[in-house]
């Protein structure tokens, strides 16, 4: 059985005794708390108003539209926040200057708080798919960029100066020792990211966009559809567990392949 293989059947099984225990937790809470049932949902209220009543092929087409939009702008800030992470590691670990320049002003922009630079970043970027990718990007890119500058550093440093005795290149050496050594790092670093990238998605649009499931649960709780909000809630939390299991999916036919065997 391949790595890959292996990683699905142990990930599909931890998802179902966890999804499994969050319901009987869930359950149980809202029980002892005695929560009015007109706002708190359970799971087989959710559970009804997606499958078991007589509208419910409405109610998913209404959940499944939001979240369609969701996902894309979740998935278009993780790629270009983990290719930019990437890109600008590679920089950092090559030019000790531009780390030194850049790593302090990518800090201070860390420490702004998202929800003040949405409206700027509205401004710039307007209100559509490009700013959302913007706002969920910047979620993913400066934890990534930390995890990717390590796992670069972490290279072994033998195997480079071997590469360079044989006349390779700053660039051979990055591409046939440190990258493959960052390749760990770079995966769970995509891993952290994928709830950060719905998250910043949800922001944008709530603040932004008014598109996609983060506006829909904003006008469902509003409007008292609290069924609605609860389904909205369980789907997205639904899409970003299976968005982690397919980055552990794929970090391990990834690092089969290419990580250096001593990992």
């Amino acid at each position: 059985m391949s790595a890959a293989a292996r990683r699905l059947g142990t990930t599909l099984l931890s998802l179902v005794l966890s999804l499994g225990l969050v319901a009987a937790g869930w359950t149980l809470f809202l029980k002892i708390l005695n929560v009015n049932p007109l706002v708190a949902k359970s799971p087989a209220d959710v559970w009804t108003y997606l499958a078991g009543g007589p509208d419910a092929g409405a109610h998913r087409s209404t959940v499944w539209s939001g979240l369609w939009v969701t996902l894309r702008d979740a998935g278009a800030g993780l790629v270009a926040g983990l290719a930019a992470a990437a890109v600008v590691a590679v920089a950092f670990v090559l030019w000790r200057t531009a780390e030194r320049s850049f790593m302090p002003i990518a800090m201070v922009v860390r420490s702004v708080p998202l929800v003040a630079m949405t409206p700027v970043i509205t401004l710039i970027f307007g209100r559509d798919l490009l700013a959302t990718t913007v706002i969920s990007g910047i979620v993913v890119f400066f934890p990534a960029l930390v995890n990717v500058v390590f796992g670069l550093r972490s290279a072994s440093a033998e195997a480079a100066d071997l590469v360079r005795a044989y006349g390779g290149s700053s660039w051979t050496t990055m591409r046939k020792v440190l990258v493959p050594s960052a390749l760990p790092a770079f995966f769970a670093s995509a891993r952290i990211s994928v709830p950060g990238s719905l998250i910043g998605a949800l922001l944008a649009e709530w603040l932004a966009t008014g598109k996609g499931l983060g506006y829909a649960m904003l006008t469902a709780g509003s409007s008292f559809r609290y069924d609605e909000l609860w389904a909205s809630v369980v789907a997205v939390t639904l899409a970003s567990l299976a968005a982690y299991a397919l980055v552990g999916v794929a970090e391990a036919a990834v690092l089969a392949r290419y990580a250096p065997r001593d990992r």
